[in-house]
């Protein structure tokens, strides 16, 4: 039985309703900040809400695939096998974006103030935080359905863009937390965007190399935990992040690695047709 003729619009519909959970989560999370609880309080709910989108996809399953299971369908995201070159290219590409960034910032700053991080064990929650917060909640979701959802009917490159530019935009709300107002609120919110929507087209393109979840998890994973290391001025890092990310952006559609961006039937359209039958 073919999806479509039970819920026309499934990316459209998870999009308002990742936003529609989203939303009074995130005023909870302000709440308790204002309220003065505990930072363990609010790191639980930030991350609660993170998973926004998990949660309307989970509701939503049904009536895009009826008949099949939500669990079983997660499970199929994380079968295949890892590629160790795939990992291994990821993990440079960022890391060699973060020692740029750390040491143009480095130039304007001391030695012993450049991390937020002090010690070990706060690398440690600080890692783990961000993922529970970030990659676990929302790739699912955005990238396990929304991505591969478009992808029956646009280039894997198109679908990116669109699901990144909702992508960002569901990040609305904090952009109001940044303390940033006029100018540099404009300026942030434009490097903000092209910092994610760069980051969406690299996830893209590595996640049909590999098409195994964990792929857009670990860029996820990065993009947030570097950005968050190094103890500099918020707007600058943004615009470094966006810059650096939209060279990498611009040089895999240059390069299009075994076309996985455009120029053939994109590879993810096969595992979605199986929760079509």
């Amino acid at each position: 039985m073919n999806s479509e003729k039970k819920f026309k619009k499934p990316v459209a519909s998870f999009i308002v309703l990742t936003n529609i959970i989203f939303m009074p989560i995130f005023c909870l999370v302000g709440a308790i900040s204002m309220l003065g609880f505990p930072e363990w309080v609010f790191d639980v709910m930030l991350c609660i809400s993170a998973w926004s989108s998990t949660f309307a996809f989970a509701i939503l399953f049904k009536k895009i695939y009826p008949g099949q299971s939500f669990i079983q369908f997660v499970k199929d995201k994380f079968k295949n096998k890892l590629k160790f070159s795939v990992i291994l290219t990821v993990i440079m590409i960022q890391a060699s974006i973060f020692l740029m960034i750390l040491t143009i910032v480095s130039r304007n700053s001391e030695v012993d103030s450049i991390f937020t991080i002090t010690s070990w064990g706060m690398l440690f929650y600080f890692f783990i935080k961000n993922l529970l917060a970030g990659p676990f909640g929302e790739e699912i979701g955005w990238r396990g359905f929304a991505q591969i959802e478009l992808q029956k009917k646009h280039s894997p490159l198109t679908a990116s863009i669109i699901i990144g530019f909702w992508w960002g935009m569901w990040h609305l709300p904090l952009w109001f937390t940044t303390g940033l107002v006029g100018l540099d609120l404009i300026k942030y919110i434009l490097f903000f965007m092209i910092a994610l929507m760069s980051t969406k087209i690299i996830m893209t393109a590595f996640y049909n190399l590999n098409q195994n979840l964990v792929i857009p998890i670990i860029i996820h994973q990065f993009f947030n935990f570097f950005i968050g290391l190094i103890n500099g001025n918020l707007l600058d890092l943004i615009m470094y992040n966006a810059i650096f990310y939209l060279i990498g952006a611009v040089l895999l559609i240059i390069i299009n690695p075994k076309k996985v961006l455009y120029g053939k039937e994109d590879t993810n359209i096969m595992n979605v047709e199986q929760y079509m039958v």
